[in-house]
C-alpha cells in the first residue's frame, strides 16, 4: 500500500503537475485508474482496491484519502531504488564485487541478486516463448474450452454458462487462469467474453492457480 501511494504521488513530488486535482486525470500514472476514472486493462485495480475495502465505492475513498495523507511526506529513502543496487545496500558493494571480478546480473524492474533476478528473466522468456508455441499450434480459446471440459468431465457447454456448482465454477476458474496465463487474454477481454466482471475473473484466475497445483494438471494433453 504505502509503495502504491509513493510511487502515485511521483507526478505531485516531481513537479509534472501542480496540484493533488490534476493528478486525478493525470494520465501517465496508475492513480486515476484505481479511482474509476480510466480503464487500463492491464492494470490490476481490485488488487489495490481490496487492501481497503471489500466494496468498491468505500475502498476508493478510503485509498484517495490515504494517498491525500502522503503529500507531505515528501521523498522517502527507503522506497527509492531498485535492482542489484538495492539488493546489495548500496553503489559501493556493486562496486567492491567488481573490483573482484565478482559480477551479478542486474535489472532496475526486479529487487534481488543476481541469481534471482536471472531466474526471474528466464520464467519471463520461458512463458513469452509458451504462448508463442500454443498460438503456433493452433489453440485458442474455444481449444482451451474444449480442454478444461475434458479435464472436469464437465460438459462443454457447461464451462462458459453460469452456474454455481462446484464443479462448473472449478472449471471455470481453471478456464480464467489458463487463458490469462498460457493464451495471454487480458482480464478485459475475458471479462466481456465471459460476461463476468472483472473482480470475478480476478478471483477466479486465483482460484484457478491454486487448482491447477493441487491437481497437477496442465492444458498440455499427456
Amino acid at each position: 500500500m504505502e509503495l502504491v501511494r509513493y510511487i502515485h504521488l511521483n507526478p505531485l513530488r516531481a513537479g509534472l503537475i501542480e496540484s493533488y486535482g490534476e493528478l486525478n486525470s493525470y494520465a501517465f500514472c496508475g492513480h486515476e485508474a484505481i479511482l474509476g476514472r480510466s480503464r487500463m486493462e492491464w492494470q490490476d485495480t481490485d488488487y489495490v482496491l481490496k487492501r481497503f475495502s471489500g466494496k468498491r465505492r468505500p475502498a476508493r475513498q478510503r485509498y484517495e484519502e490515504y494517498v491525500k495523507e502522503g503529500i507531505g511526506m515528501g521523498s522517502r529513502p527507503e522506497l527509492i531504488g531498485g535492482g542489484l543496487i538495492r539488493s546489495l545496500g548500496e553503489w559501493s558493494a556493486v562496486k567492491t564485487m567488481r573490483m573482484a571480478d565478482a559480477y551479478q546480473k542486474g535489472d532496475e524492474r526486479i529487487l534481488g541478486d543476481g541469481d534471482f533476478v536471472q531466474e526471474v528473466l528466464s520464467a519471463a522468456a520461458e512463458r513469452l516463448e509458451r504462448r508463442y508455441q500454443i498460438a503456433g499450434e493452433g489453440h485458442d480459446f474455444t481449444w482451451l474450452v474444449a480442454r478444461v471440459a475434458e479435464l472436469t468431465d464437465v460438459p462443454v457447454d457447461r464451462v462458459v454458462a453460469p452456474g454455481r456448482s462446484r464443479a462448473i465454477s472449478q472449471a471455470m476458474s481453471l478456464l480464467c487462469f489458463w487463458a490469462t496465463r498460457e493464451l495471454g487474454i487480458s482480464q478485459t477481454d475475458l471479462a466481456q467474453r465471459l460476461q463476468m466482471t472483472q473482480s470475478a475473473v480476478s478471483q477466479a484466475i486465483q482460484r484457478g492457480s491454486r487448482l491447477a497445483v493441487e491437481r497437477n494438471c496442465s492444458i498440455e494433453p499427456k
